[in-house]
């Protein structure tokens, strides 16, 4: 009786130094999870400066933190700089219109619109008909913009905040991976056998599959913007295709919001061929990347179809912050790949059994 009191003491304490021990890592589940999967992806680069550093873990890990700084952090910083930029002027040209109400006319560059100008000024005049109701609705709706803005601002560099843990992760990671690697997969073999084996391969293949697909589809986005750009003579090109990689992660939307506003700004500053051009280079060759390069990605190691990334996107992002852009795809991804291959595998033993 006391040997089976001592059993049961042993369990609760247990239990609750699990709880206890989730509880603390719980802020830290996403950031975390991010930095495994950005070690699982960037692996192979990292065995090769292991073995140019002559096994030296810390000094091999810290090179590829690094590089991860040099990559992406640093583009970060300079683009959040152009960024709160750009949202604090977007609210104070926007603010007469909110303040003063929608004026009789339509803007000069708004009319003069190829095609569509003459219709939209049409519409503006039937609009402001009644501006009193209209300019009323404007005022009440300022503060929610400017507020939806400031938010979306807020996110970006509460990103920038998680990116840095996110380095500081994958430094320990990479550095004891080894080990890390070693004792999860004694651990899947005790619980599942040869089936966790395979879905541990699996789980590795699914999520390089992921990220090589998102994140190469919007580095060749990014690459075929800056082309035009350059082009079309706009300013900050660097900021812009580093903008055009960030936004590309994002499904549906994604780097239209970049070439868009580009080609708006040339139209402003009375270069509506290059606008024209702009428009269609991102139609054409900009936004039809994303067609065929991630399929192609995607599809050497693991089948996702674009539903399932844009809500692993647009979910992630709400659950777990800016990294959701990358973390929710590859959460989604790899659970349809573990439940497929489940169902795969058990479906002979079901059969056998009817």
């Amino acid at each position: 009786m006391n040997h089976r009191n001592t059993q049961y003491a042993s369990f609760a304490v247990g239990i609750l130094l699990i709880i206890g021990c989730l509880a603390v890592l719980s802020p830290f589940v996403g950031t975390l999870l991010l930095a495994i999967v950005i070690c699982i992806t960037i692996w192979p680069v990292h065995s090769r400066l292991l073995r140019w550093c002559r096994e030296r873990r810390t000094l091999a890990a810290l090179l590829s933190s690094l590089l991860l700084i040099l990559f992406l952090l640093l583009p970060m910083l300079l683009f959040s700089g152009s960024l709160a930029g750009s949202v604090e002027a977007f609210i104070q040209y926007v603010r007469p219109f909110f303040d003063g109400g929608v004026p009789k006319e339509a803007p000069s560059w708004l009319a003069n619109l190829p095609l569509v100008g003459s219709e939209i000024a049409a519409y503006w005049h039937k609009l402001v008909a009644n501006r009193e109701e209209l300019n009323k609705l404007l005022g009440q709706a300022y503060e929610p913009v400017s507020k939806v803005l400031l938010s979306a601002l807020g996110i970006f560099f509460q990103g920038m905040l998680q990116l840095v843990l996110v380095i500081f992760f994958t430094f320990f990671l990479l550095r004891d991976g080894d080990t890390y690697a070693s004792a999860l997969r004694v651990a899947m073999h005790k619980l599942a056998g040869d089936l966790g084996d395979h879905m541990l391969k699996l789980a590795q293949g699914t999520v390089t599959g992921v990220m090589v697909g998102i994140v190469g589809t919007a580095a060749a986005q990014s690459l075929v913007g800056m082309v035009g750009y350059l082009i079309a003579g706009v300013p900050a090109v660097l900021i812009l295709t580093f903008a055009t990689f960030l936004f590309s992660l994002v499904p549906v939307i994604g780097a239209t919001l970049i070439w868009g506003g580009a080609a708006i700004w040339l139209y402003q500053q009375g270069e509506p061929g290059w606008a024209i051009f702009m428009v269609l280079w991102g139609a054409l060759a900009i936004s039809s990347v994303d067609n065929f390069v991630k399929p192609i990605l995607i599809s050497r190691t693991a089948s996702l179809p674009l539903l399932l990334i844009i809500v692993g996107v647009f979910g992630g992002v709400l659950v777990f912050g800016f990294i959701g852009l990358f973390l929710g795809p590859v959460l989604l991804a790899l659970g349809q790949m573990l439940l497929r291959d489940w169902l795969f595998n058990t479906a002979p033993v079901l059969e056998q059994r009817s």
